[in-house]
C-alpha cells in the first residue's frame, strides 16, 4: 500500500486544525499558508472530510473549518480511510465479497489478509493528539 498526497495532505490539515484550532474555525487561506499547499488542492480534501462528518465548514467573513471532535478522538485510520479508500495490499481483498475465483485454493490469501488487519491496527493506534505539537512520538507499540 502506498499512501497518496491526497491522504499525506489530509493528515497536515487535520493536525493543522488541532494545533490552531481550538474550537474556532480556521480559514482554508490560513491552513494552505501554513502547510504550504495550494488552496484549491485542498479544497478537494476539505469537502471529503467534511463529508464524512471529519470536519465541520462555515462560509463567510468568520467562517472557515474545524474539527468536529477532540484531537484525541480521531485516528489516522479514520482520515486514511476516507482518503485512501482500501487498506488492501492485493486487489482480490479491494472489494466486500472476494470474487478471485482462486480464493478458495489460493496459499497466500490469509497472508493478505492478514496484512491488511496489520495496516489497518496500526493506523488505528496512532490518534490525532499523538501528532500535535512537539510530540515526535505516538502511542504504538510494533
Amino acid at each position: 500500500m502506498k499512501i497518496s498526497t491526497r491522504g499525506r495532505y489530509a493528515i497536515r490539515v487535520m493536525i493543522d486544525l488541532a494545533e490552531h484550532g481550538f474550537g474556532e474555525y480556521i480559514p482554508l487561506t490560513d491552513i494552505a499558508k501554513r502547510q504550504d499547499i495550494s488552496e484549491k488542492y485542498l479544497e478537494a480534501i476539505v469537502a471529503s472530510l467534511v463529508k464524512a462528518g471529519l470536519l465541520v465548514g462555515l462560509r463567510g467573513k468568520k467562517g472557515g473549518y474545524r474539527l468536529t471532535r477532540q484531537p484525541e478522538e480521531y485516528t489516522l485510520y479514520d482520515i486514511l480511510k476516507i482518503t485512501e479508500g482500501s487498506f488492501a495490499p492485493v486487489a482480490c481483498l479491494d472489494t466486500e465479497v472476494n470474487t478471485c475465483e482462486r480464493a478458495a485454493t489460493c496459499k497466500t490469501l490469509d497472508i493478505w489478509k492478514d496484512f491488511e488487519k496489520l495496516i489497518e491496527r496500526y493506523f488505528k493506534n496512532i490518534s490525532l493528539d499523538s501528532l500535535v505539537g512537539d510530540n515526535d512520538c505516538y502511542d504504538y507499540v510494533i
